[in-house]
C-alpha cells in the first residue's frame, strides 16, 4: 500500500498531538499572545516626540574606555549617548558597519521599531558587540527627546530629577579586609553613604578567593565597621558554584546583607536559581545579559530577586525599560548595573526615577576622586548626604567636554541624498 506523504504528516501530527498535555492543547486552541523581545502583552510603543524626523547622520568619538555617539535629525537636531564601556572602538566599527546602515533614514519618533529592526537584521550576530552598539544610538535619541521636547529624560517618562540614594560600589579585590572596611566607614561619614557594595571571591573564579580566607573575613568585618544601619551587598561576579554561594550567603544572612550579585556563572541560570531557592537574602543578577527573551527565562524561573540591567550592556534605555515591565509583572526590584561614572550612571538615575519598581539606590562607584568630577562632561555627578541630584537640563542634561572629544578617534556615518 503506498503511503502519500501528506497523510504520513497527518498521522505524525495526531499522534504529538494525543501525547501532548492537555494545558498546551488548550493554550492552542485559545491562542496565545507571544510577546516579542521582551514586550510585555499590555506593552505600549513609546511616542515622545511627532513622527517626520530622519537621522541623517551618526558620529562616534572614542577614546580609552569610552565612546561617545551623536545622531543627527534631517533638519539639524541633535542628541549624544554613549557606546557600552570596554574596547568601545571595535563597538564604533560594529556600529558604523552593522547599524549605522539600518538606522540612517529611520524616523526616531518610533525608537521601538527601530531597536528591534536592529536586533532582527543581526540575528548571526547575538547580541554583545550588537546591544552595545545599539546603546550609543538608543541614548543619544532618548537625549533628542528631551532636546526637543526641553525636558529632562526622566521627566519624559514620568520621573523627577529629585536627589536619588546611591550605593557606594567597591571594585576592589586587592585590598585587605580591615583596609576595606575602614574606607567604607570613612566614606560613609564624609558623602553620607547608607549602602556599600564589596567584592567577593574571583570574577569567573571557580570557587576560588582573592586572597586565602578573604571573602569569609572581609563580610563581619565590614558590618562591624559601618553598623547596623548601613545597608551592605556583595558581589560574586560569577565567582561560585551553588554549594559555596549558599555558605557565603549563609553567613551573609548572619551579617544582614541585603543582597548577593551574580554568586554563580551568570550563564548557569539553573545555578543561581539553586542559590535563590536556599536563600532568604536577597539575590541580584542580570548585568550581563542582554538577550531579552533570556531575561524572560530568568524572571519566570525566579533566578534572581533583584533585576539589574545594564542600560548599555543591553542595548539602550529602550531595552532596560522592557526588562523593568517584566519584572513589574513579576514584583521584582530593578536596580541596574552602573559600575564607573561615565554616563552609564547618569542614565541609570533617569531611568530609575521613572520606573515603577526602581530599588532603593543606584550603583555608584568610589574608585577615584568622588569630588574631581568626570573629565569628559558635565555637571558632574555629586554624592551629599548619600543621594546624587539629576541634572535638571534638558535630554541627559550634560554637556560633553570638547577637549575630550578633539583628542578621540572620530568616525562618521551619513545618509547619502
Amino acid at each position: 500500500m503506498k503511503i502519500h506523504r501528506r497523510d504520513l504528516l497527518k498521522g505524525a501530527a495526531a499522534l504529538a498531538a494525543s501525547s501532548l498535555p492537555a494545558r498546551l492543547l488548550a493554550t492552542a486552541a485559545e491562542g496565545v499572545a507571544y510577546p516579542y523581545l521582551g514586550r510585555t502583552e499590555d506593552y505600549e510603543d513609546f511616542h515622545i516626540i511627532d513622527p517626520g524626523l530622519t537621522i541623517a547622520k551618526i558620529e562616534s568619538w572614542t577614546q580609552g574606555s569610552y565612546g561617545i555617539v551623536r545622531v543627527t535629525t534631517n533638519d539639524g537636531r541633535q542628541g549624544y549617548g554613549q557606546l557600552s564601556s570596554f574596547e568601545p572602538d571595535l563597538t564604533a566599527r560594529v556600529l558604523h558597519r552593522q547599524l549605522a546602515p539600518l538606522v540612517l533614514g529611520s524616523d526616531p519618533a518610533r525608537i521601538d521599531s527601530l531597536v528591534d529592526r536592529v536586533i532582527d537584521a543581526n540575528m548571526k550576530f547575538p547580541w554583545s558587540y550588537v546591544c552595545r552598539a545599539l546603546s550609543g544610538v538608543d541614548t543619544a535619541i532618548w537625549d533628542l527627546y528631551g532636546k526637543i521636547k526641553d525636558r529632562p529624560v526622566c521627566e519624559l517618562v514620568g520621573g523627577k530629577t529629585d536627589p536619588f540614594p546611591v550605593y557606594g560600589s567597591s571594585m576592589r579585590r586587592d585590598i585587605s579586609p580591615e583596609d576595606e572596611a575602614s574606607r567604607l566607614a570613612k566614606l560613609r561619614d564624609t558623602h553620607g553613604f547608607t549602602a556599600f557594595k564589596v567584592r567577593l571571591g574571583v570574577p569567573t573564579g571557580h570557587d576560588q578567593d582573592a586572597s586565602p580566607g578573604r571573602t569569609e573575613k572581609l563580610i563581619p568585618a565590614v558590618r562591624k565597621a559601618v553598623g547596623p544601619k548601613v545597608r551592605l551587598l556583595a558581589d560574586g561576579n560569577s565567582c561560585f558554584t551553588p554549594p559555596k554561594a549558599i555558605a557565603i550567603g549563609s553567613q551573609m544572612q548572619d551579617q544582614d546583607y541585603f543582597w548577593f550579585e551574580e554568586p554563580c556563572p551568570y550563564w548557569e541560570l539553573e545555578w543561581t536559581a539553586e542559590v535563590a531557592n536556599a536563600l532568604t537574602l536577597n539575590v541580584a543578577g542580570g548585568e550581563q545579559d542582554n538577550d531579552l527573551a533570556q531575561w524572560r527565562r530568568m524572571i519566570r524561573m525566579k533566578a534572581v530577586d533583584i533585576l539589574q540591567p545594564d542600560l548599555c550592556y543591553i542595548g539602550g534605555f529602550t531595552r532596560a525599560w522592557r526588562v523593568a515591565r517584566m519584572g513589574q509583572k513579576a514584583g521584582n526590584l530593578v536596580v541596574p548595573h552602573s559600575s564607573h561614572l561615565s554616563l552609564v550612571t547618569l542614565f541609570s538615575l533617569h531611568f530609575m526615577a521613572a520606573i515603577p519598581n526602581a530599588g532603593p539606590f543606584v550603583e555608584f562607584t568610589i574608585e577615584g576622586d568622588l569630588d574631581g568630577g568626570e573629565t569628559f562632561y558635565s555637571p558632574a555627578l555629586k554624592v551629599i548626604d548619600g543621594k546624587v541630584k539629576l541634572p535638571d537640563g534638558p535630554g541627559w542634561g550634560i554637556t560633553i567636554n570638547p577637549a575630550w572629544l578633539e583628542r578621540a578617534a572620530y568616525t562618521k556615518s551619513e545618509r547619502q541624498t
